[in-house]
């Protein structure tokens, strides 16, 4: 930890001077957000998914290496191995905490995808719980819902698969620091409103 810190206890009381230097000190910390997630990653692979055949880790994996054997761009491959990394501490809204993890480096497509997934999964079981599964019908006239139709039911439904070999982590890592090194929010990978679609 650093000996240098900020002047103010409020944020409103802080100076230029003081905002400046969380910038800086700052930078060391945004750097290791690849590693971060991928330890997340790691740690899905102690965690099984209670009643399934296989683990967190298990399903990302299978999700990203069929979208990379696909012929899936970047982006694709990395939303698809990260689309429920936000299960472990957000079970309840993980697709939407997946999104936002993935939202800054990604194009907008791919994070509306991440988002939107797990309404569009009950297509295949809400009627088992006397659910709406059609739910994801009030989605139909926007521009990803073909994607996000295709990604469920190729990357995501498919991929609990104990007997589907998988690419591991490791031939996933340095697509992820790829994506997470990219400048946040920048305008040429966003692209948003743009269509591009699963391969």
């Amino acid at each position: 930890m650093t000996e240098k810190t900020v002047k103010f206890v409020k944020m409103k009381d802080g100076d230029k001077e003081d905002y400046l230097l969380l910038r800086e000190l700052e930078k060391p910390y945004l750097s290791m957000t690849p590693d971060r997630i991928i330890d997340e990653l790691k740690r899905q692979g102690n965690v099984s998914l209670e009643g399934y055949q296989i683990t967190r880790l298990d399903h990302g994996l299978q999700s990203g290496t069929r979208a990379f054997r696909d012929g899936a761009d970047l982006d694709w491959v990395v939303g698809a191995l990260l689309h429920d990394i936000g299960d472990g501490l957000a079970p309840q809204n993980h697709d939407r905490m997946s999104a936002e993890v993935i939202r800054p480096f990604v194009r907008e497509e791919v994070s509306w995808v991440v988002e939107h997934h797990g309404i569009f999964q009950m297509i295949y079981y809400a009627h088992h719980y006397g659910w709406d599964k059609n739910a994801r019908d009030k989605f139909k006239d926007n521009i990803y819902f073909k994607s996000c139709s295709d990604f469920c039911e190729r990357w995501d439904q498919s991929c609990f698969d104990p007997n589907y070999e998988p690419e591991s982590i490791e031939f996933f890592e340095p697509m992820i620091r790829e994506v997470f090194n990219r400048k946040a929010y920048d305008p040429n990978v966003i692209k948003s409103k743009e269509v591009i679609g699963l391969p």
